[in-house]
Order: structure tokens, then C-alpha cells, then sequence
């Protein structure tokens, strides 16, 4: 009678199919492959359909294109039903393919997504229908590796958990560069409350810099279901690199537990965004040093944070290794609860830069945190004094027994200060070598390795360098570098011989390569751009004239580009040791020219030299919907020397008041500016615009002749410092007055505080 039953499910073409197939199919000839090993997703709804607990569905290993996978089944706990690769990791999903399982006890394993993007809202979902959901089901050994919409702010997730009871588990997701939370538990119907699925032994691979709210690696819930009891467990996973944005893992429900995950070098947190009565005991955050990296976020009620472990973070504000916020008296249940009832006990902080207490008071954030203990942590950080910062009255945390390295300013009663040595683990965990120290994490402290965890057949992404790996390729002066450039493979080395080089094309760049001369090579163009960043390039330029002498006399050249269309990979510029020249030709001659929806990591110009440039140097302000998007992350300009620039110096525009992100940031140190500005279509008559940046750090220059300096700070606590430089403080235009401002003057090539020679060296 079930085969009966599930015979009606299907449409007569199939179902005609599937008589001949049972009746006719040996007598036919059909051979075992055509009935053990599926090769379409036709097929696989055949074989479903009358499917019975403990059967195995093979998928023929090879391309599956455009494959709308509908899993649904009835299996039982003892006798699940089976849909598996025929060789794990050997049927690839391509081009507009995704899958949707529903059901009781079916688990699905060993695909590989790649080469496409869903054509639905989710490339994996446990439903088929608001109504049609997966329980009990598993998804195993699967990959998801870089299968992103091509438009960069299109919104997708690539696994959506819905239903109860459900595994997700040794599974890969790595590379998601659009919009959307990676992964994400779902409560919007009571089908999917408390649901007790269990995210284990997965790999989330690295995730770029999004530059926008929306970069999440997973969600558990909403704001709108916050106050509903999810009772998730997200145990023993792997995230690798997960910078999309400042909430590595969104909580946003009650119940949950996040145990002996291991965060390496993400850049975020771990944030119990909204919801009550969660857990993160057991975590390792690995910062190493780099950039923004953090813990725990503490909001709401009733949280416990225990026996976690942090080393080397650096990220501040709600990016530290660990945020207490101030909540919104009767917060609306999309805001921020305040802090209430919660236990931060028995952590380890060695060599993290920021613990952040109060974080984010204002006008609005003024509950601050209530009945709250911080009991016998270790905080030990021998290079920084100022760990602490209190935003706040923290009157409502009591502190018991915690630990200092000596030189960290104490917060009073509660804190001690021990004279001890840092010692590493044969588990690569660093720990106080006094054994009579009770506080910070266990002694048997340990978590996952990288290796158990993702696929078994996967090789996971290492730590690769973007520029200088592949070949390095000599070429002659007089060579057409478009023929030379046009099959370039990732890493390539161009190294130009001295002499002239005349280019008739655009050189368009989809992997990062590198364009140097030791002797000084001289490049013209004719087109409007010598080099178009398309999605996947980078460019690194070394030792190089650019000449504009050829260039068409038209309003808005530039030397680089970004490409014209969506982009949903991060790139990297680096210029170091060139020369840009009569770059002149018409108005609005820019070095860098970028389209909406693109976005760099770094943008890096040390040791050169600009002059007789109509437009602007870096143009970075093509996100001005001011919604919180912005083009650029690092903007880094050392030892460059300016001279006759028509336009501004940077525009870099971050508007909103979206706090997801971290950027964008402004580094200039020991450069010289003269006459920048007033170009005849510069009409802001700016030499400098600086909107929403959040740190802009400007150091050992002179600014000589310079139209105005914009500086407008948004939302956040931007961070604006100007030191040891020469510049008319009148040129400042800064919109309030946070900035701090020393050692300014007007003298011409004068020294900094310290005696040294301020401006470019060249």
C-alpha cells in the first residue's frame, strides 16, 4: 500500500516511466547502473518514490547542471533511507542547482556544489515547502565550495535548517561571497521551534570582508522569534577565516549551545545577538595577531560563558575577546536587551588586546549590565597595559577571583595580579606555568582539530599568498602586453625589461598578477584604462612609469579599474616604487576608479610619486546609498609624494548607520602633498574626503597648498588622530570633536615632535 500511496505523487509521464522500469526493465536490457547509480533528478524522484527504510540511492558520480534535487522519504531511526554519492565528492552539482529534503530519517551524502549559484533563496534546505519540512534527517561528507550568486549584494543562504531533530555534520562550506548568512537555523513556524538540531564536525571554510551587514557564517534565528527556544547545539565545528562581518555566529534565539568550536583567525565574534539562556563553554578564538579578531559578545539574559579560551585577538569595540553591552531599557525585541543573570567564569585571555565592559552606551544603550559575575578568568597581556575599557557604570558585575598579568591596570576588588610566565601545551594552548592557579580554562582543555572536521574526501584551503607564486615571465620592451597577459594564471610575475610599452587594449585581470621592472619600464595606453580588476584579479605594480601622453582625450580615464559589473570577490591594489605623469589629458584622470558593488581588502601605494594628475588618486565612494556598504576595507598610503593633484587625494565613503562592519580604514604616514585640489571640476573643492571612516590615522606629512580636508564621522566610535604632520588646521573640516589633533604646524619641511624629517623621503 505505501508504494501505492506514493505512486499518486507522481505525474503519469513519470509515472508511465516507472511501470515500464519495474516490469519491463531486465528483459530490456537495462543495465545495473541505470537502477543502482541515478543520473538525473528525474530519475531520483523515481527511485524515491518507492524507497522503503534501510534502501540506499546512489547518484551517478559526474556532472549533475542545472539539478533541482527533491529528496523526500520515510525511513525510521533503525532503518534510515540512504541518498548518497556514488563516490563521495563525485557527483558535482553545477550551474543552478540546489536541493531540498523533507521527510522522516533520510540522510543525503558525499555532493559537491560548485561552479554555479542556487536559483532559489538556499542552495541546501531541510523542506521542500513552508509546510513540507525535514525531520530527523542528516546531511553529510557534502562540499559548497564557492557556489555564490555573481551579484555581490543578492541576498542567498547556503544551507537553510528547518523541521526538528536534524544532523548537519562533517560537511564543508567555504567561500560564500554574496549576501546572506551562511548558514542558518530557522524558527519561523512551530514546526521548527526547539528543535534540538545538532551542527557538528563542519568546516566553514574562509569567508571574504562582505563590507556590509549580512556576512554572518550562521544564524541561529531571528530577531522576531528571539524569545523562542531554538535548543540548537553547535558542537566541535571549524570556522577558518570567517570574516564576512563582526558576527561570525548570530544568535538570535534561547537554548542554544555553542561547545568546543574552534575559531581561527576569524575576524568577529561569537555574539549572543538576541535570545536568553545560551552557552559557549569550551571555544578556542585563535587571533594570532591579526586584525579585529574577537570572542564572545555578551546581550541579553541568563548567558554563560565558560572555560573559552583566546589568544592573540585584537579587535575592539564590539569586536573584542570579550564584550559585556549596555541594552535599551524595554527594548523592543529587535534591539539590544540588557545583560541580566549571566556567568563569565573560568576563561582564558592570553596576549588579547581589549575586553570591553558596557560596550556601545549612549543615549539609547543606557541599561547597563545587571547582576552579572566575571569570576576567576585569566586576562594576561604583557605587551598592553589599558585591556580594560569600561564604557560604563559596572556597578551591576561583581568580579571574583580573576587573574592579571602585572602590568594590566586593575579594575579594583576582584582582580589580582601574579608574577608567572605564559607556557604552550603539547595542545598548542598557552596556560600559566603556576600550577597553584585555579582560574582560567581546565587543564584538560582541547578542541578540535581542523582535520577532524568537513569532508573526509576535501582538502581544505590553505593560508596562500596572493601575489609572487607562479611564473615569472620576462618580457621585452616594445612587447604588447595584452597578448602576453591575456592567459595569465594566479600569482604570475611580469617582468618588464626596460623601455617603452604601448598598449591599444584594456589588460583585464581575473587572477592576481604582478607587473614589475627593475629599469624603470615606461607604460602608455590608449584606451581608458590600462588595467580592468575583473572578479577573482589583483594587482600588484612594481617599479613602474605610468605615462598618460597617449591616453584619449576624454573626461574620466583612469589607470585602474574595477570591473563595470557586480563583483563578489574581494581584490587586492599594491603599488609600490612608481611613478604616475601627465595623467592630464582631460579632466577627472583618477589612479583608481571603482564601480558600485565591488569591493578591496586592501588598498596599499608606498614609495612613489604622482604628478599632474586632472582627477582623483583613489575614488572609493561609489557606495552612497549610505546603507553601510563601502569599497574599500585598508586604505594604506607610505612615503608617496603628491604633486599637482586636480581632484582629491581619497574619497572613501561609508554611509548608514549599520553597525555589522569594521571599516573603512585610513593609514597615510610620512607622505608629502602640494597643490591638491584645484583641478577646474573639483567642484567640492576638497583635497581629502573621509565619510563614515571609522579609524583614519595620519602621520608625518605635509600638506602643502591643499584645498580642504573633509572629515565626517558616522556611526560607531571613529577613531581620528593626526599627528607630527605639517598642515593649515584651517584646511580641516572635521564634524566633531573627537579627532585628536597634535603637534600640528605650518612651517615648511619642519620635523615631527621626536626630530624626525616628516614628508615623503623621495
Amino acid at each position: 500500500m505505501k508504494e501505492l500511496k506514493n505512486l499518486q505523487l507522481i505525474n503519469p509521464v513519470t509515472l508511465s516511466l516507472l511501470m515500464l522500469l519495474v516490469m519491463f526493465g531486465t528483459e530490456c536490457g537495462f543495465e545495473t547502473k541505470a537502477v543502482d547509480a541515478v543520473s538525473s533528478a528525474e530519475e531520483l524522484k523515481i527511485k524515491l518514490a518507492i524507497a522503503n527504510p534501510g534502501d540506499t540511492i546512489r547518484l551517478a558520480n559526474g556532472e549533475w547542471k542545472d539539478a533541482e534535487l527533491v529528496i523526500k522519504a520515510q525511513g525510521t531511526a533503525e532503518a534510515p533511507i540512504v541518498v548518497m554519492a556514488e563516490t563521495a565528492g563525485g557527483v558535482q552539482l553545477t550551474g543552478a542547482s540546489n536541493l531540498k529534503l523533507a521527510g522522516e530519517y533520510v540522510v543525503v551524502s558525499g555532493l559537491h556544489f560548485t561552479n554555479g549559484y542556487t536559483p532559489t533563496a538556499e542552495v541546501v534546505s531541510f523542506k521542500i515547502k513552508k509546510d513540507d519540512l525535514a525531520n530527523n534527517c542528516r546531511i553529510t561528507e557534502t562540499l559548497v565550495d564557492n557556489y555564490s550568486n555573481p551579484e555581490r549584494h543578492e541576498s542567498d543562504y547556503w544551507v537553510g535548517m528547518y523541521g526538528k531533530n536534524n544532523r548537519f555534520d562533517h560537511n564543508a562550506l567555504v567561500g560564500k561571497g554574496n549576501k546572506g548568512v551562511t548558514m542558518a537555523v530557522r524558527l519561523n513556524s512551530e514546526e521548527s521551534l526547539e528543535n534540538g538540531h545538532l551542527i557538528d564536525h563542519n568546516y566553514f571554510g574562509p569567508r571574504e570582508n562582505l563590507g556590509a551587514n549580512g556576512g554572518e557564517t550562521l544564524r541561529i534565528g531571528t530577531s522576531h522569534y528571539s524569545l523562542s527556544f531554538s535548543n540548537t547545539q553547535v558542537i566541535n565545528n571549524y570556522f577558518d577565516r570567517c570574516d564576512g562581518e563582526h558576527e561570525i555566529i548570530s544568535n538570535k534565539s534561547c537554548g542554544n549551545l555553542f561547545k568546543g568550536n574552534v575559531f581561527d583567525e576569524c575576524v568577529g565574534t561569537l555574539t549572543f545577538r538576541h535570545g536568553n539562556e545560551n552557552t559557549a563553554e569550551s571555544n578556542a578564538f585563535f587571533g594570532n595577531g591579526k586584525p579585529h579578531t574577537g570572542g564572545i559578545r555578551v546581550i541579553n539574559e541568563k548567558q554563560k560563558v565558560i572555560n573559552n579560551y583566546g589568544y592573540g585577538l585584537t579587535g575592539h569595540r564590539f569586536r573584542g575577546a570579550l564584550v559585556v553591552m549596555n541594552g535599551v531599557p524595554n527594548s523592543p525585541i529587535n534591539r539590544y536587551h540588557p545583560v541580566k543573570d549571566s556567568e563569565i567564569n573560568n576563561n582564558t585571555f592570553i596576549n588579547c588586546d581589549y575586553v570591553q565592559l558596557c560596550a556601545g552606551s549612549d543615549a539609547e544603550r543606557s541599561a547597563i549590565p545587571q547582576t552579572t559575575s566575571i569570576s576567576n578568568n585569566i586576562f594576561w597581556n604583557e605587551s598592553k597595559d589599558d585591556v580594560f575599557t569600561v564604557y560604563d557604570d559596572i556597578s551591576g558585575i561583581s568580579f571574583d577571583g580573576n587573574i592579571l598579568s602585572p602590568n594590566i591596570q586593575s579594575l579594583g576588588a576582584g582582580f589580582e595580579a601574579v608574577k608567572s610566565q605564559i607556557v604552550e601545551t603539547e595542545k598548542g594552548i598557552y596556560g600559566l606555568m603556576d600550577e597553584n592557579i585555579t582560574a582560567g580554562i581546565t587543564a584538560d582543555f582541547s578542541v578540535v582539530s581542523k582535520e577532524a572536521t568537513g569532508p573526509s574526501w576535501y582538502t581544505k584551503p590553505s593560508n596562500s599568498k596572493t601575489f609572487g607564486y607562479g611564473r615569472t615571465i620576462a618580457v621585452e620592451a616594445g612587447t604588447d602586453l595584452f597578448d602576453v597577459m591575456k592567459n595569465a594564471k594566479a600569482g604570475d610575475v611580469y617582468t618588464l625589461a626596460a623601455g617603452e610599452y604601448l598598449l591599444e587594449k584594456k589588460v583585464p585581470l581575473n587572477v592576481p598578477v604582478t607587473v614589475q621592472s627593475s629599469e624603470g619600464a615606461v607604460l602608455k595606453f590608449e584606451k581608458s584604462n590600462l588595467f580592468v580588476i575583473e572578479n577573482g584579479g589583483a594587482l600588484k605594480m612594481e617599479g613602474l612609469v605610468i605615462d598618460g601622453a597617449e591616453c584619449p582625450d576624454y573626461a574620466g580615464n583612469a589607470v585602474v579599474s574595477t570591473s563595470r559589473y557586480s563583483m563578489n570577490r574581494n581584490y587586492k591594489l599594491f603599488i609600490n616604487n612608481c611613478e604616475f605623469r601627465d595623467l592630464d589629458v582631460n579632466h577627472s584622470f583618477n589612479i583608481l576608479k571603482v564601480y558600485k558593488n565591488t569591493f578591496a581588502d586592501s588598498v596599499l601605494i608606498e614609495n612613489s610619486k604622482f604628478s599632474d594628475v586632472s582627477g582623483t588618486i583613489l575614488e572609493l565612494n561609489q557606495e552612497s546609498d549610505d546603507i553601510g556598504i563601502y569599497n574599500a576595507e585598508f586604505v594604506i598610503l607610505n612615503n608617496n609624494s603628491f604633486k599637482n593633484i586636480g581632484k582629491e587625494i581619497v574619497n572613501l565613503h561609508r554611509g548608514g548607520s549599520d553597525e555589522s562592519t569594521f571599516g573603512p580604514l585610513l593609514f597615510i604616514d610620512h607622505c608629502s602633498f602640494e597643490k591638491v585640489g584645484y583641478g577646474p571640476k573639483n567642484k567640492g573643492g576638497k583635497a581629502f574626503t573621509l565619510h563614515g571612516v571609522q579609524k583614519t590615522l595620519i602621520s608625518n606629512s605635509i600638506f602643502d597648498d591643499i584645498k580642504t580636508f573633509d572629515i565626517f564621522h558616522t556611526v560607531g566610535e571613529p577613531i581620528t588622530k593626526i599627528t607630527d604632520c605639517n598642515i593649515d588646521q584651517s584646511k580641516l573640516m572635521i564634524s566633531d570633536k573627537t579627532a585628536t589633533l597634535s603637534n600640528l604646524k605650518l612651517a615648511k619641511n619642519a620635523n615631527g615632535s621626536d626630530g624626525e624629517k616628516l614628508g615623503s623621503s623621495l
